[in-house]
């Protein structure tokens, strides 16, 4: 299944969203940029794309904020002929609580920006992609996290909760969009050596736990760019409705 050669990455101005984009144009396509507000780690992720001689557009906006999210599409329709490939990766952490001590408004946050906003770039993406609407088909990725799996028991509860229901909507809707030539798969990464820690308010976390992984190694942003491209290759043409781990055995 072919589908066009542009992707649209959200979160795109550092980690594992930049490393996707770079890897992206190295395998020929085009890509929009997504941002909230690093516009200038987006213009250094916009220069290595430019540098290896593929288009690169800015598209800033909120995931959890519908109107940003459609003038987003737009911006990339004006861009692109056609969307071939979401890569659902903006998300966020906050600082380690337990469940308990979690506030209501942490909770909005955290699920308006990792759960909700995922759905509204996927409802876009897929009117865009899906044989039924007149679209030439594609691959929507959602970046999760192991921690959908592990629960994240006295850190993260929350975000691991957030994830879990990324992994549902890729089961679900890779279902529901099979027939339409549109395929839905996800990453669920471990323990990656990027800012996300810093910004979750453990900046020394990889260093921490490097000795617990079963790899003795934190992952890179890069290998799980590999595992993206890999999804939204020809080669893992009969894969959707799935998410593989890419943890280091965690």
């Amino acid at each position: 299944m072919s589908v066009p050669k542009t992707v649209l990455i959200t979160g795109a101005s550092a980690g594992i969203g930049s490393e996707t984009a770079v890897a992206a144009a190295e395998s020929g396509y085009d890509v929009a940029i997504g941002y909230h507000s690093d516009r200038a780690g987006a213009e250094k992720t916009a220069e290595k794309v430019r540098a290896l001689g593929q288009k690169a557009v800015l598209v800033q906006g909120d995931v959890s904020d519908p109107g940003d999210v459609i003038r987003m599409f737009d911006e990339v329709d004006s861009a692109f002929d056609e969307l071939g490939v979401l890569v659902n990766n903006a998300g966020i952490v906050d600082q380690p609580a337990r469940v308990e001590n979690i506030s209501h408004a942490r909770l909005r946050r955290m699920f308006d920006i990792n759960t909700i906003g995922p759905f509204l770039c996927a409802k876009q993406a897929a009117i865009r992609m899906a044989y039924r609407y007149g679209g030439a088909g594609g691959v929507i990725v959602n970046v999760s996290s192991i921690a959908a799996r592990l629960g994240s028991a006295n850190n993260y509860v929350d975000y691991a909760a957030s994830k879990g229901a990324v992994d549902v909507l890729t089961k679900g809707l890779g279902d529901e969009m099979a027939a339409d030539n549109v395929r839905v798969v996800g990453v669920r990464p471990g323990i990656i050596d990027t800012d996300i820690h810093e910004k979750g308010g453990q900046p020394d976390r990889i260093k921490a736990m490097s000795n617990q992984l079963p790899m003795k190694r934190a992952g890179t942003p890069r290998e799980v760019a590999d595992t993206i491209l890999y999804l939204i290759s020809d080669k893992a043409s009969y894969i959707t409705a799935t998410s593989l781990d890419v943890s280091g055995a965690r």
